[in-house]
Formats: C-alpha cells, structure tokens, sequence
C-alpha cells in the first residue's frame, strides 16, 4: 500500500527469514494513523526512493537503508551470478543438498555475517520488527536493549567429567534465556534474541559458544579428552573471557607493565659508508634491531601484541593451573607512544636502525627513558658482543688565536676519556665501533658525523711549544664554527671584531679614498665597507651581484684605497679578453690616478719586472694560462678574477693557473656563482679561501654527493653558513630603492680576429672610394655612398654574416650578447633584446633555438603583435623578447622587463630612449638596467662619440641618418673611416 509523504509516517526495520540467506533485515515506512499509531499501510523503502521521505529519516537511517539493500537476494547473488540467472533460480542452485556450490554459500555467508554487524550496531534508538509470515513488517516488535550483557562461562570438574555451561547476566541480574526459544541474528559478535529482547554483550563473545546452549543445561567433556580441551578451548576462553571453575585452578597475576627495550643484531649488506663512499669490505654498518617487551612478574609480552596468549596451562599430577596475567593495554601502548614521539616508532615491538644512529638515539633519550621506567637491555642475539650503553658526550672547544683558531676536544664514553686523535680519524674514515679498556664495544653516535664531521675534517695539525702538536683551525672557517656554536655544539671565543662577521650591517663605515671620482650608491658602499673589512682580516671575498649594480666600481674604489694605503703595491685584475676596454675606461673615469699596465696582446713585454711600476695590470684568462711562469715569479697586492665563473672547472688549465700566482689577497667578481653545479662553488671559494672548503674529494663527500644526489637539505645549509661571509650578493629586486629609473651601462665587445679582417677590408675598400673624392663636386652622390659603407661597418660591427652569408667565423659582440642573456635568464630577469636590423636578431634567434631557451619575437613581419607581447608579459619561462628597432619603437607596453640591451647604437639617441622606454612604462614595478653594446675599435665606437658632439649642437634637428649625414665635414669623416 503507497504511503504518503506529505502524511505522519515513520521508518521501521523488520526482521524475517530468507529460505536460503537466513535472517535479513528490511526497511519499511509506516503511515501514521490519527494517534500516531503504527497503521497498516506501508511500503518498502530502498536507497532509491529514500530522499522522498527524507523529512522523516536521519543519517544513520540513510546507512541502514543501503546496508539492507546489499543484503536483498538481487544484490547478493549479482557479484556470482554470471549466466543471469533469475536470483531465486540461482540461489536454489547454489544450495542444493546435493549438487550446491560450498565455497559460494561461505563467501554469501561472510558478507551476510559483516552486515548484520553493522546494522545491529546502528539499530540503537530504532524501532525494530519481526516480520509476520503474511508479510506484516510490524507483526511483533523487539525491544533492543540499551546496555549490553555478561557472560560467565561456569567449568564443573569431578572425577569421571567436566561440566561446561554459560550464564548470562544484564545489569546485574540474572538473564533466564533458555528453553525460551531464543535464536541468534549475529553471531560475530553474539546479538541474542530472548523474550521479545535483543542483547549483545561485552568482551564480543563469539555467538557459537552461546548457540548449543538454547535448548541445552551444559556440555559433557568427558575425561579421555579433558586435557586436549583444557589446551586448546578453556586456555582461550580464560584469556578472553570471565571464567568460574571449580575442580581445577585460575591463578591471576595483577601488575603494572614494566617496559623493556632489547637490543640486538640485524646484520645487512649495505655499499657505502656514512659520506656515501664505497667501503673497503664491501659492507656497511649493521643495524639495532629494538623489541619494546612488558614484563608482568615473570611472564613477558611483546609490545601491541594484542593476539598474544596470556594464559598458561600448567599441569600438577591430577590438577590444573591456568595462569592468566591480565594486561594494561592503555598503560602499554602509552610507552609505545612515548617511544614514537622519541623517533622509535616500535610498531608490533620491533624497529630497526643503523647503528651509528641507534646508539645516539640511545645517548640522546636514555636519561628521559629511565625516568619513566623503560629499561634497556642487550638481548642475546648480539654476536657475543657486550656494547657499551652509559652516556657518550663530545665537548669542543674554539678560540681565536692570531692568525688561526685554536682547537681542544674532549670525548667522554662513561668513566672512560678516548683521545680525541682517535675520535676524529675515525669519523673521517666513517668508522663507528671501537673498543673500550673494559672490553665493551664503544659506538660513535650518529649525530657526532651529522655535527662534527666537516669541522674535524678542516683541522690541521700544528707543532707548538710544550706540546708535542695542537690542532687548529683557519680563520677562513669562522662561519663554521658559528653555525656550531648556535646549535650549542662548540663553545667559541671571538675577539669583539671578529663577531661582527655574523652579520653585514655592523660592519663599521670606512671613508672612500679622496682620489676616487665618483659617487656610490647606499649599496654600492655597503659593498665597499665589506671589501675593506675583508681586506683586514686577510679573507678573500667573491662580490656576487646581480648584472648591471656595479661591481667595478665598488672594486676600483678598494684599488684607489690600496693605492693610497700600499703606494708600491701593483694588483692584477684578470677576466675575458672582451671586458678589458671596459675596465680601462671606467678606471680613466672612477680612478685616474691609478696606474695601469694593459697586458695582452702578442707585442706584450714577457717581463714581469715592469709590473712594479703600475698599480694596476689588466690582462686576459688567456693571457695569464700562457704566462703563468711570469706572472707567478711577481707578489701581487689583490689577484681579482673578474667573471670569475672561467675557474668554475677546478680541473681546467686557467684554474691550475690563477691558483699558482701568489699574492696578500685574492677577490673574484661574478653574476652567476653556480652555473652547473656546486663544485663551480668549491673551485672559486678555494681560490679566494684555500682550504675553506676541504679538498675536492672531501667536498664531494661532504656536500656535492649529499645535496646534488640526496637533496640534503641540513648540509645545503650548513654549506651556505660556510660561505656566506664571504660571499656579497644583492639581487637588482633587493636593492630597487638605491637604483635610479633607468640605469645606462655601455658595454663594449672586442672583435674576433676573423671578425677584424673582414672589417678592414670593407672599411679599406669605402675609405679609398669617399676620402678621395672628399673635395670632388656632387656631394649627394658621396653622402649615399658614405651612408651605405656606414651601414656595412656597423653590420660587421654586429656580425660580418650580417653582410657576407658564406662567413663561417665569430663575433665578439655576438658572444657578450649570448653570455649576458644567459647570465641574465638564469636569474629569473625578463630582457629586451633591440636591434635596428632584422638579420642580426635572425642570427640570435638561431643560437636561443639551439639552446632551447623560450623567447618571443616581434619584427615588421609579425602579424600577431599582442600575443608576443601577452607571451613575454604572461609566461614565466618566457624571459627575453627579441625586437626590431622600428617595429617595436611604438604601441608596446612591456612592464616586466628589468633589462634592455642595445645591440647597435641608433643615429639618433632620440630612438634609442624611445626603445627603451619600452620597457620603462607606467606599471613598471622593476628599476630597469639597460645595455648598449659597442664594439670596440669601429664604427659604432666613433658614431657614438660624433653623436655626443653633434646632438649637443644640433639637439632635435638630427633625426635620420641623412640630417645626421648633413651635420659631418671632412674631419669627421676621415675619423668614421680611420
């Protein structure tokens, strides 16, 4: 019969037999009558049309519903029912006596068993039904009982037997349920049926040990078996259940848990030692295995081993003894949760560890573990072995000396004080076990190679007086052992200056030499106050700042200051052939006082006596890998390696080189430290530090295979405390406030010498046609001419491919552009990259597309000019935009460039500005550093000189090249083609 929903109604779970699946539940609505009674009309509610009545139903009465629809024979059989059989037809099949499928019916059974368990569980509060033969759903109800039950199993022994029964009691009384027709819904655990009333019980009594008693007093063992009983179904029985016995013995044994961790053996078969390396005997260290046991009085239990049998039958002539120890699971497993927080997750009782690690784990908590009972013991599977367990303590100590760090250790395992040689060439070599005057194996805790292991590696051995030798530390290795000393590793004494190294803003101000010319920005100074406080302590130092914040500059402002402090002193500044020009020029400009010999060339004077009459020499990495035995044979004041990322290869020529020139101190300027790896790191911070970070295979060791392998981050930190102090990097975002608007740099490029040739020859070629015809009539005709040799020179100035397809050499400019572009992507900086020929970018493009690096591209070819530039503004692995001069002069709005690089100068530096300004819009975050690139000795060093004189006379007049070809007469035309 339909039942309303807008009408009273209420859900209801009854209870019937199914011919072959037994005992189902099923969910109904009832309609209310005007009482609020249960009426005759109802229907089946399924998970189907639930949400219809779901004013009435809550959200277990959502769970039941789908859990007795899983238990509806349709949804049994659908899992087994491959042939499609209708699911009576298949169930009759299956339990036929006969011919009926076993292992089906078990596998319906267990599914059946698990979700009468759940149901039951959630029938709480709900009204419950047993079904009518007719199909009434509410024929007769059952009150589910809201406590549950005890079940007392009672053991009668006498001479000939063993009588076995249960009672059953419900809130202290006892529950008369035999011979009352009482059935079992469930029996994993038991849901009993007595009365009209449904009971489950404590402890999950199993329903089969209920079942035989429904119609039955007790259970005969007869004695020809009574012992076999007593061993397998009493001992269980009494484990997990109340028992009363009489006729034999239940001894109980009350106690708190006493916890014990046992150590012992687990030999293992590793390949590498502590620092990674391949161990002589092909084994690594052996582990701990820890076993967390309670002890209760003299019976032991093995941690969360909750199925352990806690009975024990004992046997005395005609009697016997069931011991039962009762165990304080809670009690246990709060031990086992102390242990997981200490780092010992113990889970089922075991745990291994390596056992540098185990034993200082051991070292670190046994004091803890002892002061709330747990007990460490060797077990005896331990190799015959006794290991010493008592508190292991290291104590290092650090002070300044004069020109190094003093350093005294003592190593404590219990009474026993080891030598501190001993300790250190141990963890050097990665061993953990000696043995100790009383014959116990003494092992080096884990956290001594985490600790000490870098520093003991950097000790040196050093003969004084009245001692035989004494260790010392460089004072290069101060971060070190102030990292050390901040994780109250060693205790350290500095001088009050020498603290100071911690921490860059309390390094004192030093005043700028009088003859340096030029004025340094807030940073720029911090760099200088840096170099100088360097320079006192004797460190070298690597002045890593980003591209375009003026390096140089900080560096000739030390030079001036050395030369007015060490007058007689001569410094060497090594870097790219390319970079010399510049050097010399911003020196002329911030120094003019300096004296400078410019080392290159194949004319140089190969004798290093004149060195001493300059107080600077700039020479090439090229230059110095050929005359290294003429440069090392001079002592210089300051060796700078200038794009010091040319030694990053420590096995390369030029850096065997520069590391055998002698010199007071050493400084490297660089863009970009780590290019490929952090060996580039070692080989220039041992250059300017020797020694600061260990030999190459110790790096490797210690922080190479470690961070490039492993992704150790505690030793990426540690190797960044090392370094830092002597390592000054301000990216362009950190020092935004200090930078004007636009910063304008020139760079000047040197020509390859296949570059220079092509050069002269087209240059010789229009100098001889225009110079001779200079006081010939028709000047118009000599103004074209001259405009198109200029444009050639310029092209060559660029790249002769610009103007010969077939030239298969190289262009110096081209390879500053292509290094500052690396330099500058590598950073995360976005660069705009304008040239006013279009082949030129084709010759750019070409190399960023061998390289695969992400750029977009704009010429007057471009059809779809807005998504080049939302491609540069919106994609983050897009960091440079290639653009022709003309096309990209108007309608552009690049905010997130931070670079622009001129790859040609313009006639009019009108159009320049207009390029730049590209960039430098409204909206721009970024202070922008720009780039022109002029190569040195040609055309565009010369028109960029000529442009100066001109626009100061002419101002706006000059706009093309023809009103800039108007301005030039003679002069200044034999100059362009000198």
């Amino acid at each position: 019969m339909k039942v309303s929903a807008e009408q009273p109604f209420e859900i209801i779970y009854s209870l019937f037999s199914h011919e072959f699946l037994g005992l189902l539940f099923e969910s109904f609505v009832v309609q209310l009558d005007e009482k609020g009674r249960l009426s005759y009309a109802h229907q089946n509610i399924s998970h189907v049309n639930a949400p219809e009545f779901s004013s009435g139903l809550d959200e277990t009465d959502f769970q039941l519903i789908r859990w007795m629809d899983e238990m509806q024979q349709d949804a049994v059989v659908k899992r087994f029912n491959t042939k499609k059989l209708k699911p009576k037809e298949f169930l009759r099949k299956i339990y036929d006596e006969n011919s009926g499928n076993k292992e089906y019916q078990q596998l319906i059974e267990l599914k059946l068993e698990a979700l009468r368990a759940k149901i039951l569980e959630k029938l709480h509060g709900k009204r419950f039904f047993e079904m009518g033969n007719d199909g009434n759903p509410i024929w007769r109800e059952i009150e589910i009982m809201p406590e549950k039950a005890s079940v007392l199993f009672h053991f009668r022994r006498n001479e000939e037997n063993t009588h076995y029964f249960p009672t059953i009691k419900y809130q202290g009384e006892k529950l008369e349920w035999q011979y009352r027709n009482g059935f079992l819904i469930c029996h994993e655990p038991a849901w009993l049926v007595v009365n009209y009333q449904l009971y489950s019980f404590e402890k999950g009594v199993d329903g089969k040990k209920l079942k035989p008693f429904l119609n039955k007093k007790f259970i005969v063992i007869p004695r020809k078996v009574e012992k076999q009983y007593y061993e397998k179904f009493i001992t269980q029985l009494v484990s997990s259940f109340d028992v009363y016995a009489k006729g034999f013995d239940i001894k109980v044994e009350r106690s708190k848990p006493n916890p014990v961790l046992s150590l012992s053996d687990l030999p293992s078969n590793p390949k590498v030692d502590l620092f990674g390396n391949n161990l002589e005997n092909g084994e690594e260290e052996d582990k701990i295995v820890f076993d967390l046991q309670f002890q209760y009085g003299e019976y032991a239990f093995r941690a969360e081993d909750k199925t352990a049998n806690n009975v024990e039958l004992e046997e005395i002539e005609d009697n016997y003894i069931f011991h039962k120890v009762i165990r304080d699971l809670e009690k246990e497993k709060s031990y086992g949760d102390y242990l997981k927080d200490l780092g010992l997750p113990v889970r089922t009782a075991r745990y291994s560890l390596a056992k540098s690690k185990a034993f200082d784990w051991i070292n670190t908590h046994k004091e803890s573990l002892e002061n709330i009972g747990i007990r460490i013991q060797q077990g005896t599977n331990m190799k015959g072995k006794r290991y010493f367990i008592g508190r292991a303590h290291i104590s290092v100590e650090v002070k300044e000396n004069i020109d190094w760090f003093d350093v005294h250790a003592i190593i404590q395992f219990g009474p026993y004080q080891i030598p501190f040689q001993k300790i250190r060439k141990m963890l050097l070599l990665g061993k953990t076990e000696f043995e100790l005057p009383n014959g116990e194996i003494a092992v080096i805790p884990d956290s001594w190679f985490v600790n000490y292991s870098e520093i003991f590696a950097f000790l040196e051995d050093q003969e004084k007086e009245n001692e035989e030798h004494a260790l010392v530390l460089k004072k290069h290795h101060i971060a070190l052992a102030q990292e050390l000393q901040s994780g109250n590793l060693v205790k350290l004494t500095l001088s009050r200056k020498l603290e100071k190294l911690r921490d860059f803003s309390s390094i004192e101000e030093y005043d700028l030499p009088v003859t340096f010319k030029g004025t340094l920005r807030p940073y720029q100074k911090a760099g200088y106050n840096w170099l100088r406080f360097l320079s006192e302590y004797r460190f070298g130092g690597c002045l890593a700042d980003d591209m375009g914040l003026g390096k140089t500059v900080q560096t000739l402002a030390l030079l001036a200051h050395e030369k007015e402090t060490n007058p007689d002193a001569t410094s060497l500044l090594v870097m790219p052939t390319s970079l010399i020009y510049n050097w010399e020029l911003e020196a002329k400009k911030f120094t003019p006082k300096l004296k400078i010999l410019t080392y290159t060339g194949t004319q140089r004077l190969k004798d290093n006596a004149q060195f001493a009459k300059y107080d600077l020499v700039l020479t090439s990495y090229g230059i110095t890998r050929m005359d290294v035995d003429i440069f090392k044979d001079f002592y210089f004041n300051y060796i700078i390696l200038d794009e010091s990322q040319a030694i990053k290869n420590p096995g390369s020529i030029i850096a065997k080189a520069v590391n055998e020139l002698n010199c007071r101190h050493r400084l490297i300027l660089t863009g970009t430290p780590v290019e490929n790896g952090t060996m580039d790191l070692w080989s220039q911070m041992n250059f300017i530090n020797r020694g600061l970070l260990g030999n190459q295979n110790m790096f490797k060791k210690q922080f190479l295979l470690p961070i490039e392998k492993k992704n150790d981050m505690d030793k990426a930190i540690k190797l960044n405390a090392m370094i830092k102090p002597f390592i000054l990097r301000r990216l362009k975002t950190q020092v935004a406030t200090d930078l004007p608007e636009k910063v304008v740099n020139i760079k000047y490029s040197t020509m390859t010498s296949d570059q220079e040739k092509a050069y002269e020859e087209v240059k010789g070629y229009y100098r001889e046609k225009i110079v001779k015809e200079l006081g010939v009539p028709g000047m118009k005709n000599q103004q074209f001419m001259l405009l198109r040799g200029l444009t050639q020179l310029r092209q060559i100035a660029n790249h002769p491919k610009l103007t010969d397809k077939a030239y298969e050499g190289d262009s110096g400019k081209l390879e500053d552009v292509i290094h500052m572009l690396h330099a500058t992507a590598s950073e995360g900086h976005k660069v705009l990259v304008f040239s006013q020929f279009v082949r030129h970018l084709a010759i750019v493009r070409e190399y960023l597309d061998q390289e695969n690096m992400k750029y977009a591209y704009l010429d007057g070819t471009t059809k779809d000019r807005q998504k080049q530039v939302t491609t540069f503004q919106e994609n983050e692995e897009v960091k440079i935009f290639l653009i022709s001069l003309k096309a990209g002069g108007v309608g552009l709005n690049l905010t997130k460039a931070e670079y622009v690089f001129l790859l040609d100068p313009w006639w009019n530096p009108a159009v320049e500005a207009q390029a730049i300004d590209r960039a430098h819009r409204i909206g721009q975050e970024n202070k922008v550093i720009i780039y022109k690139f002029i190569t040195k000795d040609t055309v565009e060093e010369k028109i960029m000189a000529l442009q100066q004189r001109k626009m100061a006379l002419a101002g706006e007049l000059i706009s093309t090249e023809e009103s800039f070809m108007k301005t030039l007469d003679k002069e200044d035309i034999e100059a362009l083609l000198t």
